[in-house]
């Protein structure tokens, strides 16, 4: 059975827990945060970096970011030093993805989602629970996708983007690197890189 090290210890690698079952031998949690070093969180250890280099035949799975911090996740990605080869993917039972589809690496895919035929998903993305992406659908890497998402075909999310739980993307859109779509928006037209709208039907925030 394959070793495995979650890191940091947020809400993300907590949900993940759930998907890995026995598919793994679970270690414990990563974490740069001085106070949650050294204790248990759901019965898990949380450890330092050092882990990395004491468990050098353990696969990681990374998946840091929130609505304020998603731009970074690239940066503390690749601030771990770790090759390509250490990530892995974790995706719960209870979630579906198309034979058809294809998969980066370091991709979390959470109980309830649905990836349908021809969606390609980048590296380093999140997938929480209950959201569907349909036909032909593209998400870039390091991006996040809320939960109860509904993405429609042939939309192309670029890298690093940040979709809010129950947002609805019309089909063929683009959103834009960087973009940052709110809870609970219906976006019925493209949104530009760097930008972030809510609403219904969603617009720019000033």
């Amino acid at each position: 059975m394959k070793k495995l090290l979650i890191f940091p210890c947020n809400g993300n690698g907590l949900e993940a827990l759930d998907c890995i079952e026995d598919s793994y031998d679970f270690i414990g949690f990563v974490d740069d945060t001085p106070q949650k070093r050294g204790i248990s969180v759901a019965g898990q250890p949380v450890l330092g970096r050092e882990a990395f280099a004491d468990y050098p035949d353990a696969l990681v799975l990374a998946v840091p970011g929130s609505p304020g911090s998603y731009m970074s996740r690239r940066d503390i990605i690749y601030g771990l030093g770790l090759p390509a080869e250490r990530f892995t993917n974790v995706i719960h039972p209870c979630a579906r993805v198309s034979r058809l589809a294809t998969l980066g690496n370091n991709v979390l895919i959470l109980a309830g989602a649905v990836i349908t035929s021809n969606a390609v998903l980048g590296s380093h993305i999140c997938i929480l629970p209950g959201s569907v992406i349909h036909h032909d659908v593209s998400v870039g890497n390091w991006s996040l996708i809320g939960s109860n998402v509904t993405i429609a075909g042939s939309v192309v999310i670029e890298e690093n983007c940040y979709i809010g739980s129950g947002a609805t993307i019309k089909n063929g859109l683009v959103i834009g690197e960087k973009a940052l779509i709110g809870l609970g928006s219906n976006v019925i037209r493209n949104v530009e890189r760097n930008s972030r709208v809510a609403g219904n039907p969603a617009r720019e925030l000033v």
